[in-house]
């Protein structure tokens, strides 16, 4: 039987060109070609393995978590007591936590499933973002110190406390940038950090890595980054800074003040401070606010402190943050240290009949209260009530 001449040809054919010498050439460029591949896979492989391996050794030199002292009174460890809104419970942390201190082995298991989530592997070394969530897009970057960059900030003082010094000085060694400029002039960034590079040196977890800390940068925020201004829905990028020792740590006590005072009738507070270097302000209408980092000197804070009162709608609950206090002002007045010594505050007087809250808190350069080293130390604030009289 003859053959049909629309009979279709079969699919496994080869095609004509593919017969002979060529079908050798190119069997062996298909194998060189796999060979690279897996050259190549192997090479990064390699890579991955010395870098990972490099950041492992730096979670056995982990060391045991240093003890603080603890609050004599209170009940150890995280509890829950009645008194909540609505009759509900809440959850107390005793001394903030500064007693839940995990063991040197939790920490280095810690850092090693940080290191096998973020170093090395796939998203550009980026694994598993450990940050804990947040509304950002992306990871957090591994050196909580990383800037977003941007121009030198004008209003910088280079000065001891002279918010007026040339803007286009160096920054000090105050500025929230660390390089000269106050961190705050770059916008988010859609990009995740880069993945470590084998430079020899050690890759090692953030700070709280293994905690599901939110975000330790503003490169995750999703608002515009703040400009030294009193401008809210910004993200501050500016550094911490510096933080003295526990008994460097800047103290505050008002040591005098009226228990009642008549209307619009002047009175004085007194004010004493310890470890508070008064020679840094830099004016929040100028653009200092939040763009100075925390400085030392010889352990003892730089900084000023504020005074205020306000009235007081009533005593039951918290007050509305938003109105203008009665009063309100800094004092900066090149003294202080770590000596303690006292300040009088004229305050010209109250304007309504009821209950002001006069109070008085310790600022670092950037209007912030001073850190502390532990986190159960008193802040270095004062509150009080007085009455107001017709």
């Amino acid at each position: 039987m003859r053959r049909s001449k629309y009979r279709r040809a079969s699919q496994s054919r080869m095609p004509s060109w593919l017969t002979g010498r060529r079908r050798i050439l190119a069997a062996v460029a298909t194998l060189a070609v796999f060979g690279g591949i897996v050259a190549v896979t192997q090479v990064g492989n390699a890579s991955t393995t010395k870098t990972q391996k490099k950041a492992l050794s730096a979670c056995d030199n982990i060391a045991t978590p240093p003890k603080t002292k603890l609050s004599t009174k209170t009940k150890p460890g995280t509890y829950t007591t009645n008194g909540g809104p609505n009759g509900g419970k809440i959850t107390q942390h005793a001394d903030d936590g500064a007693g839940d201190v995990p063991s040197v082995d939790t920490l280095r298991q810690r850092c090693r499933d940080w290191v096998m989530n973020n170093v090395g592997g796939k998203n550009n070394g980026g694994g598993k973002n450990n940050s804990g969530g947040g509304a950002a897009s992306t990871a957090p970057a591994a050196d909580p110190s990383a800037s977003t960059g941007g121009a030198a900030d004008p209003s910088a003082s280079t000065g001891a406390g002279d918010p007026s010094a040339d803007p286009s000085a160096s920054a000090s060694a105050g500025d929230g940038n660390n390089g000269g400029g106050n961190g705050n002039g770059g916008t988010a960034t859609d990009q995740p950090t880069a993945a470590p590079t084998d430079s020899g040196a050690a890759t090692s977890p953030p700070p709280g890595a293994g905690l599901g800390i939110l975000t330790n940068s503003c490169d995750t925020s999703t608002l515009p980054p703040h400009a030294g201004f009193q401008d809210g829905d910004r993200c501050v990028s500016t550094e911490f800074g510096e933080v003295g020792t526990a008994a460097n740590n800047p103290s505050l006590l008002i040591t005098e003040a009226p228990r009642s005072v008549k209307v619009n009738t002047p009175f004085t507070l007194k004010v004493s401070t310890r470890n508070l270097i008064r020679d840094r302000f830099l004016a929040a209408g100028a653009g200092g606010y939040y763009v100075e980092s925390s400085v030392l000197n010889n352990g003892i804070e730089r900084g000023h402190f504020h005074t205020a009162c306000r009235m007081l709608p009533n005593t039951n609950e918290a007050p509305d943050p938003s109105p203008v206090p009665a009063f309100f002002v800094a004092t900066e007045d090149s003294k202080g240290g770590a000596t303690p010594d006292v300040v009088t505050i004229q305050v010209p007087g109250l304007p309504t009949a009821g209950t002001a809250q006069c109070a008085s808190w310790a600022g670092d350069g950037s209007h912030r209260i001073p850190m502390m080293q532990r986190a159960n130390q008193m802040p270095s604030f004062d509150s009080m009530r007085i009455t107001v009289r017709n």
